[in-house]
């Protein structure tokens, strides 16, 4: 058992949570500024699908550099899965974040971690 994967694994899952969960909540704090000085129907939602697409496209990709930065390979089930969990757990939590300091529930955050270091540990071994 390698250790040392899983203690990358959960920093990388970590640190990008943290960078998406900012990203996004800083992105719909900006669609609501947005739409609430207009009397345009559809003000912010450029900024909100933009958030919220640049956060399903950065998460895989934060995984991944984080995993390849600490010099780990792969990291196919980790970059895979994480990002289309991400896309699940975002999707269905987005009410909560796009409220004014609104944030993921805690417990919905330790989950996704928790999922994500484990899939970081998981290393396919080559045979061949």
């Amino acid at each position: 058992m390698r250790y040392a994967r899983w203690v990358k694994g959960a920093v990388t899952v970590v640190v990008a949570t943290a960078a998406c969960h900012t990203l996004m909540s800083a992105g719909f704090a900006s669609a609501r500024d947005s739409a609430s000085g207009s009397d345009y129907a559809f003000a912010g939602s450029f900024e909100f699908l933009l958030t919220t697409a640049a956060s399903w496209v950065l998460m895989p990709l934060l995984l991944w550099a984080g995993m390849r930065v600490s010099g780990e390979t792969r990291n196919v089930a980790l970059v895979a899965v994480g990002g289309l969990v991400w896309l699940g757990l975002s999707g269905y939590c987005i009410d909560d974040i796009d409220r004014p300091g609104g944030h993921m529930p805690v417990l919905a955050l330790a989950a996704y971690i928790v999922v994500g270091t484990g899939l970081a540990g998981f290393r396919p071994d080559r045979s061949e």
